[in-house]
């Protein structure tokens, strides 16, 4: 497996913020902890277990002020219970906790003096649930070992949630979520859109009228609400993908919303559902599951497709927590009949609004 070096954090940033690794699995918000067990070896070393198939991100920060240098390890899933254990010998503590909600990190602080090289650490993994991360040059001098969870025993692989907590959805624009007016700017991204009508389907409905009649009416709720809202396009124009990523990117976007309308063969009108991408980092994951469990609300009877992992283009290079939502298929009976109305639009609107608030609000 490739390992994970480590980098130095960005001082300027504080001492949470880092420069994240590695792309990561992660688990919708809320879901339990990839970490399953640690260990510290009186030799040196951190041994983990995880879900199987997780991938982690790495991080170093320099020691200061009377201070040690600190390692730490992000994992996909939610700590149940956040707690701090003594070290030993040349390490001054360990620190479990969630920075984030449905994140964990695995804290290694050592004592002020110890010298460590960035260079040097890389947390490799030995398995598809295994890893191993070597301190090298670290005095083993009164180093004990310390460590919870079996090392040893056999990891699952991590499915998506099929169902969500109970919820609802407003029914107009005054029961959305509110969030601190001026505070953040959200980029919704029409698909398609000119000589590219995105999919097209029973009856002739086209994707770029579905998407950017609910765009629209998205970015006026959550200007209503006192968010910033930047648009890749208002009308019928043609947006390659790159200008819609650089877009978000220059703006510095707090989300990136991208909204589209499904498609399989005309043959299939029995496929329909909902379902919303993201690419890695564990906020977009956050962002998809506040999105999809809000539009499967107003969308009784189509099948919940789930909230997945993606590598379209403009989820995948965007800097920010960046989603893609399918809102129906315009090939299924079902979803093709509600996409062809207004009002149903609008109850998207709705949803997506309220997933993004809530979002924003530290909720889901």
């Amino acid at each position: 497996m490739t390992p994970v070096t480590l980098r130095r954090s960005l001082p300027l940033l504080g001492p949470l913020l880092a420069l994240l690794l590695q792309g990561v699995l992660v688990l919708p918000a809320r879901a339990a902890s990839a970490l399953a067990a640690w260990r510290i070896s009186s030799q040196g070393e951190l041994l983990l277990r995880t879900s199987a198939g997780a991938r982690l991100g790495a991080f170093f920060e320099d020691g200061e002020a009377g201070r040690g240098p600190r390692v730490w390890i992000d994992f996909p899933g939610e700590l149940s219970r956040p707690r701090t254990l003594p070290g030993s010998g040349p390490i001054r503590e360990i620190r479990l906790g969630k920075p984030t909600p449905g994140n964990t990190r695995l804290v290694v602080e050592f004592d002020p003096g110890v010298e460590l090289d960035p260079a040097d650490l890389r947390l490799v993994g030995t398995a598809s649930n295994r890893w191993k991360m070597e301190f090298k040059g670290l005095s083993t001098r009164g180093l004990r070992a310390i460590g919870e969870g079996d090392l040893n025993r056999p990891s699952v692989a991590w499915r998506p949630p099929t169902t969500f907590r109970p919820t609802t959805t407003p029914v107009s624009p005054e029961g959305l979520p509110t969030v601190p007016r001026g505070r953040y700017r959200v980029v919704i991204d029409p698909g398609h859109g000119g000589p590219d009508p995105g999919a097209v389907g029973i009856g002739g409905l086209r994707e770029t009228d579905i998407v950017l009649d609910v765009s629209l009416q998205v970015a006026r709720l959550l200007q209503a609400r006192g968010v910033q809202v930047t648009m890749t396009r208002t009308s019928e124009v043609d947006v390659d993908l790159p200008p819609r990523v650089s877009l978000a990117n220059r703006v510095g976007a707090t989300a990136f919303v991208s909204i589209h309308a499904n498609a399989i063969s005309m043959s299939r009108p029995d496929v329909n559902g909902i379902e919303t991408f993201y690419f890695s980092d564990p906020r977009s994951a956050r962002l998809a599951t506040a999105i999809q469990r809000q539009v499967l609300n107003v969308s009784p009877g189509s099948p919940n497709r789930g909230v997945k992992r993606g590598r379209f283009y403009v989820i995948r290079r965007t800097r920010m927590p960046s989603v893609l939502v399918e809102t129906g298929f315009v090939t299924g009976n079902l979803d093709s009949r509600r996409l062809a109305t207004p009002a149903h639009r609008q109850r998207l609107s709705y949803a997506i609004a309220t997933g993004i608030l809530n979002y924003l609000r530290g909720g889901s």
